[in-house]
């Protein structure tokens, strides 16, 4: 049957929408972010708390190919606010996702108890499925290479445990020992040869080398400031960045911490052997740390005294998001705005435009407009059922 001309033009421009509707909804089009949130743990003005009978801990799956971002799916995991903000990752297709085993909270002994297990998320199915992978300790950073063939799981008994994937399928390949004490944050380099390992107690950052997925320990050791925790690194294949949580961040610390300030570390990995060439002066416990994916910009979630009790003369309301622009190969401050209370993780979005923020005690996740170095709170807010702990983008 033929149509008019009029009616013609008018399917046809639906079909064309459809279409449009259709690529953007797809793994190609979007920009795949996920967020762990931690629904056991409250912190209220600086104290620990573990509420009774609390709601099941969540992974939220967004697409930041959009403005705001969209929440795409939750999916009911474990997870748990200890720890580096990047105990999570998300394959380049964004079929499967990795969470870190919690900590939990046992009433009875006032105990953290530390699970010893990568659960995997096939985020394919309609109703997504939760697997788990005994890795021998607990988990840390987590961090999938742009191949989407293999994931490294930085622990805290100083290994860093490799899974191989292949399509939905993961699985345990081998262990390496990279250190005595507590690793923290992982990223793979965008080549995918190598990897960066936050040497969280013993100080310093690793250089693993990666071939045919397989992984080695090249024993080059970069500088770093005190108690490195997150790594991230640029998809222009040069520059890398440490967020140094300080005092704060060594095991049982005895002594008063007032909020002084600590570093974020920037890495030349544009050649061979990498290298520390700058240590910057950030707010206290920068958290959180992010470069973009164009290498222009450096994004940090500092605490800056807000994890701090009521009566520390370093207490503060809210922490502060800095940004950093990278010039003729140095950080520079640029901006530095208000932030939520002890939060977390931070990424970027794909097109380096804006800063995603894990504003733990809000519930919230904080979207921030770099604005081309003037760094601006949008107002937007995403609401979670659980306090946001661990982010990441698909592998960029």
């Amino acid at each position: 049957m033929k149509l008019p001309i009029s009616r013609y033009c008018q399917w046809a421009r639906a079909m064309f929408g459809f279409a449009i509707v259709v690529a953007a909804n797809t793994s190609y089009g979007a920009d795949w972010i996920i967020s762990g949130n931690d629904a056991k743990y409250q912190r209220v003005e600086g104290l620990d708390t573990y509420p009774e009978n609390p709601k099941s801990d969540t992974l939220t799956l967004l697409d930041a190919s959009h403005f705001p971002p969209r929440v795409e799916r939750q999916v009911e995991v474990e997870n748990g606010v200890q720890g580096p903000p990047q105990a999570v990752a998300i394959t380049p297709d964004a079929t499967i996702a990795l969470v870190g085993a919690p900590t939990r909270y046992d009433h009875a002994t006032s105990q953290l108890l530390m699970d010893t297990f990568v659960q995997v998320v096939d985020l394919k199915k309609r109703e997504p499925t939760v697997v788990r992978i005994e890795v021998g300790s607990h988990p840390q950073g987590i961090a999938v290479n742009r191949a989407g063939s293999l994931a490294l799981v930085a622990c805290v008994d100083g290994s860093v445990v490799q899974l191989r994937i292949e399509g939905t399928h993961v699985s345990l390949a081998a262990s390496l020992r990279v250190g005595q004490k507590r690793l923290a944050g992982v990223s793979f380099t965008h080549d995918g040869r190598h990897a960066l390992v936050a040497l969280r107690d013993e100080q310093g950052v690793a250089v693993l080398d990666v071939a045919d997925d397989k992984v080695t320990d090249s024993g080059l050791r970069l500088s770093s400031g005190v108690a490195p925790y997150t790594v991230d690194v640029s998809s222009d294949g040069n520059w890398a960045v440490v967020s140094d949580v300080g005092l704060a961040g060594l095991p049982s610390y005895r002594g008063t911490l007032v909020g002084d300030s600590d570093t974020v570390t920037l890495i030349d990995v544009s050649h061979e052997p990498f290298r520390a060439v700058q240590h910057v002066s950030v707010p206290s416990l920068p958290e959180g740390v992010a470069i973009s994916a164009d290498g222009k910009w450096i994004g940090v979630q500092s605490m800056d005294g807000s994890n701090l009790r009521a009566g520390n003369p370093g207490r503060r309301a809210q922490g502060k998001i800095v940004l950093f622009a990278i010039r003729d190969g140095r950080a520079v401050n640029v901006a530095a705005v208000a932030g939520g209370q002890a939060s977390q993780g931070i990424v970027f979005t794909a097109d380096s435009k804006y800063l995603i923020v894990q504003y733990n005690v809000e519930k919230q996740l904080a979207i921030f407009d770099v604005n081309g170095g003037n760094l601006r709170d949008t107002g937007q807010r995403i609401a979670l059922s659980g306090g946001p702990s661990s982010i990441r983008t698909t592998p960029r």
